[in-house]
């Protein structure tokens, strides 16, 4: 079995410097710090590593053969692989997943899997040329300026359309995010957010306004994974991973094969093998994180996965059952709203939420009892999807 070592994130913020900007502080010195620091907590050199897994910074990062460079500033001394996974928004459950099949597999001891990623300061049109607009068909779809934002708009308009579901709805989810995320100290939006608020705030896409999807944002993130007896020396809460699920449903947004938006069947697969991988249920998991992006997300996730009944994903958040002290802790981390989402990193923040609440270091936000956490990062309408389910060994 894999099992976690250490872990250490900073908070989700903007750490970017602008263009021409002196000062701050570059990618590859964030990552160093955070990476020597889960090392220095466990006593892990350089030559105990054995294997490097980074998220791909976009084209905007100035140093090229970025895990080379990172690698030889810690002096890491790898012998399983050193490498950079890229694959849109679940990246960095893609390196996490290559970490703990470079344990099993038998190539490495002990594996950094980590990232970092700045974007706050791309200027608009820069970022949306070189990947918002470009993710869709860049011959059908691209011409005509959808975002991701767009698509999950047109997903909540035809929710709606579907089921019983109003922008109040919606506003509850990002109200609840935020209240989770007061208690997280690397949550981007820690500041009270009241339900006015969220429906007085400015339209961005019909019928999503600003609270209903993520901002800008930075981080870095590190976890040392290791077999589990080397973890099991620690003395600490041994959190390790349990199973995983992969899913990818043949579907690219809205194409020439008629497809649902509002249900995403690459989650439902992804989870489902998951838990086929586990040998348990669903209703054995004591939280959930879930990547959704926007509120919409969010409930269509949850549907997706059958953590709610089909159109009643809403009526579970309006019961408080997914806030603090509810049966279905749902992104206690706050989420992409309000913990805060850089793209390639956020499945690692997810994970680093469950290490957290599992080996009892949540704070007051921690879940009571909590032994097994879920996570799973989607590509939304680009139709992937990861899970992974952690436990307390």
């Amino acid at each position: 079995m894999v099992a976690i070592l250490s872990a250490v994130a900073i908070p989700v913020g903007r750490y970017m410097p602008g263009d021409g900007a002196r000062g701050g502080t570059y990618e590859t010195d964030c990552l160093v710090r955070v990476a020597a620091q889960a090392m220095r907590e466990v006593g892990v050199s350089g030559k105990d590593i054995d294997s490097v897994i980074l998220t791909m910074n976009p084209p905007n990062t100035q140093q090229v053969g970025f895990s080379a460079h990172f690698a030889s500033r810690l002096g890491l001394q790898c012998r399983g692989q050193m490498s950079e996974v890229m694959n849109l928004g679940i990246s960095g459950g893609l390196a996490f997943d290559q970490g703990v099949n470079d344990i099993l597999l038998g190539r490495a001891d002990i594996v950094l899997v980590g990232g970092v990623l700045y974007q706050s300061a791309i200027k608009g049109h820069v970022g949306m040329e070189q990947g918002i607009r470009s993710v869709g068909d860049v011959e059908f779809q691209s011409p005509f300026g959808f975002t991701p934002i767009s698509w999950y708009a047109l997903d909540a308009a035809r929710y709606m359309h579907d089921f019983d579901l109003t922008p109040d709805d919606l506003a509850h989810v990002a109200v609840k995010s935020r209240r989770w995320a007061r208690d997280n100290d690397v949550a981007q939006f820690r500041e009270d957010l009241t339900f006015d608020e969220v429906m007085a705030s400015d339209m961005i896409v019909d019928p999503l306004r600003l609270h209903d999807i993520p901002q800008r944002a930075d981080g870095a993130v590190c976890f040392l994974l290791a077999r589990d007896e080397i973890v099991a020396d620690s003395r600490k809460p041994v959190v390790r991973v349990a199973a995983r699920g992969f899913a990818h449903d043949g579907h690219h947004q809205v194409g020439d094969h008629p497809h649902d938006m509002t249900s995403f069947p690459a989650a439902q697969q992804a989870c489902t093998r998951s838990l086929a991988d586990w040998g348990r249920s669903l209703q054995d998991i004591d939280l959930f994180e879930l990547y959704a992006p926007c509120s919409i997300t969010e409930l269509i996730v949850m549907e997706s996965i059958g953590l709610s009944a089909r159109g009643q994903a809403k009526h579970d958040l309006l019961q408080g059952r997914t806030s603090l002290g509810g049966d279905l802790p749902v992104n206690s981390s706050g989420g992409c709203l309000s913990r805060g989402h850089p793209p390639a990193l956020t499945p690692l923040y997810g994970l680093y939420e469950i290490w957290q609440q599992l080996s009892q270091q949540a704070g007051k936000r921690q879940i009571q009892n909590a032994q097994s956490g879920f996570h799973i990062c989607e590509l939304g309408n680009y139709n992937a999807a990861l899970a992974h389910i952690m436990e307390v060994a």
